[in-house]
């Protein structure tokens, strides 16, 4: 009877220490650790916070098992490129202002994980997933860091990515890159992960963290928000800070947030609006800033909307298209007026987005190298080409011709240039969105934000048939993607955007969108049969 008490005894002292270790609470069984941190909202987290039920410490602590239970080991997601040596720490200062009663906002004590190719002046490098970059560390923060560690995040780690947010290679796999490898799919780890903000897309997804923060030039946000099952947001370029981003287009760039819902999202974007003297797009004197955006939260969002739905255009997915009427008909059923739109992309307009990046990457990445002073490991664009060569990494599956293609371009004073931006910006605002949205009286223009993932394929590289990114990330202009629903457990969102400054209004639709459907399902990291 005395070996039967102590055996009992051992047992539920093994059991104290698997749920302390893991970080779970009793009666809650998971696979991997820290399963109240998952699909947790920010709100949530600040709550506890509050209350005192969770540490911020702990909660780091807890995220940091996740990425190594999850991405590390475990399904091998593959998504964090470097962890925050600091992050524990910093979370215990922040645990010691609350405890004095300095709360510094919604954000104060969040965990959010950036994509690699955003500057931070700490034990981190920013790679943009380049060899070359490997041991490169920034002079200083970027400036949505500044103010996402100023409204008290904790960057707790850096994302993997595509390389050079995808702009390097004739044909390339998304996720992948020389300094991180391949990022997997979290629903099916053999799938892709899109990209170029592929990372952060998984990260968010698999819950590794609260938030991430990702970058766009033409479907880097949503086309990875898409592929794993969030939300993500693409705001007016401008709306965000780009000083401090590793560039490819100083026309299209710019970062957003990534979310589990809406609300996180629009948390993230209200810390990180504002104006940047480093950054010119921020100064557009008809920039509309707002610290908080939940204001625009309406569960009756979609009421007195009217709405265009852009026709399906070549390569359609008969189920994707399936899962668009029934988008439509909620938001029908919500209030809205939903028509029907002929907006086939202006003839013209990608070609000439693409000959803009070309001259705007050459222009952009010679001046960040210029930026990292004496420790630059190389000192141009022609440089980095060189390096490439050499490394028996970066060349192993795609080449590097849009390095090469970019290197024969002229100055940002090039008359060329200068007639391309014009003609790219006029065919997509004045002659694009704007006319297509006056002509129908719109509030916004919704479709589908593209098909579920595809198999990886290092040989061949990415094999996606839809995506609307386009039309916003030509023109500037802001997209939300909301997730639509499942096809085979593989999830597909819905893309709403419309004119410059519009978010607040976008952001009413997609909340209303979101909470009344509810599509979002957490990642079961299985493989395909």
């Amino acid at each position: 009877m005395k070996t039967f008490k102590n055996l009992k005894l051992r047992v539920a002292l093994c059991i104290t220490t698997v749920v302390i270790l893991w970080g779970c609470n009793p009666g809650v069984q998971s696979e991997y650790p820290a399963s109240y941190l998952e699909e947790i909202t920010v709100s949530q987290l600040h709550e506890g916070y509050i209350s005192g039920k969770y540490t911020i410490t702990q909660v780091v602590k807890d995220y940091l098992l996740r990425i190594d239970a999850i991405d590390k080991n475990g399904p091998g997601l593959n998504s964090v490129i470097t962890i925050n040596p600091d992050a524990v720490k910093i979370a215990e200062e922040l645990d010691k202002e609350l405890t004095s009663g300095n709360v510094r906002g919604p954000m104060h004590g969040i965990p959010v994980i950036i994509k690699d190719n955003i500057d931070t002046q700490d034990g981190m490098p920013t790679t943009a997933g380049a060899v070359v970059l490997r041991n490169s560390g920034a002079p200083s923060d970027s400036r949505i860091v500044k103010l996402l560690r100023d409204a008290g995040a904790v960057i707790i780690a850096k994302a993997n990515l595509s390389e050079w947010a995808n702009f390097r290679s004739n044909f390339s796999s998304s996720g992948w890159s020389g300094a991180g490898g391949q990022t997997r799919n979290p629903y099916f780890t053999d799938r892709n992960p899109c990209g170029s903000s592929s990372g952060s897309g998984v990260a968010a997804s698999a819950s590794l963290c609260a938030l991430a923060i990702g970058t766009e030039t033409n479907g880097s946000i949503v086309c990875p928000s898409n592929n794993n099952g969030i939300v993500g947001i693409k705001p007016t370029v401008g709306l965000l800070s780009r000083s401090g981003i590793i560039p490819i287009s100083f026309t299209q760039d710019t970062p957003g947030p990534m979310a589990r819902t809406v609300e996180d999202a629009a948390i993230a974007l209200g810390v990180m609006t504002g104006i940047d003297s480093l950054d010119s797009k921020t100064l557009d004197p008809n920039a509309r800033f707002y610290s908080d955006y939940r204001q625009f939260l309406k569960a009756d969002g979609l009421k007195g909307k009217r709405i265009g739905r852009i026709k399906p255009l070549g390569r359609a997915h008969h189920r994707v298209d399936s899962l668009m009427n029934a988008a439509v008909e909620f938001m029908k059923g919500a209030g809205a007026e939903v028509v029907e739109i002929e907006f086939p992309l202006p003839a013209g307009a990608s070609a000439a987005s693409f000959q803009v990046m070309l001259y705007e990457f050459k222009d952009g990445l010679n001046k960040y190298f210029a930026s990292l002073g004496e420790n630059a490991p190389v000192k141009s664009v022609t440089d980095l080409i060189e390096f490439n060569k050499k490394d028996p990494v970066e060349l192993r599956y795609f080449d590097q011709e849009l390095l090469i293609l970019a290197n024969e371009k002229g100055t940002l004073e090039t008359p060329e240039y200068k007639e391309l931006l014009d003609r790219m910006l006029m065919l997509t605002r004045e002659e694009g969105i704007d006319k297509v949205m006056n002509e129908n009286r719109l509030d916004a223009i919704i479709s589908p934000t593209g098909s579920p993932a595809w198999k990886t394929d290092l040989i061949n590289g990415d094999n996606g048939r839809l995506s609307s990114s386009s039309y916003a990330a030509i023109s500037g202009y802001p997209n939300i993607t909301v997730p639509m629903g499942l096809i085979d457990g593989l999830p597909v969102g819905i893309s709403i955007f419309g004119r410059a400054w519009s978010e607040p209004l976008l952001l009413e639709i997609a909340y209303s969108y979101e909470q009344g459907t509810r599509h979002r399902r957490k990642p079961e990291f299985r493989k395909s049969n």
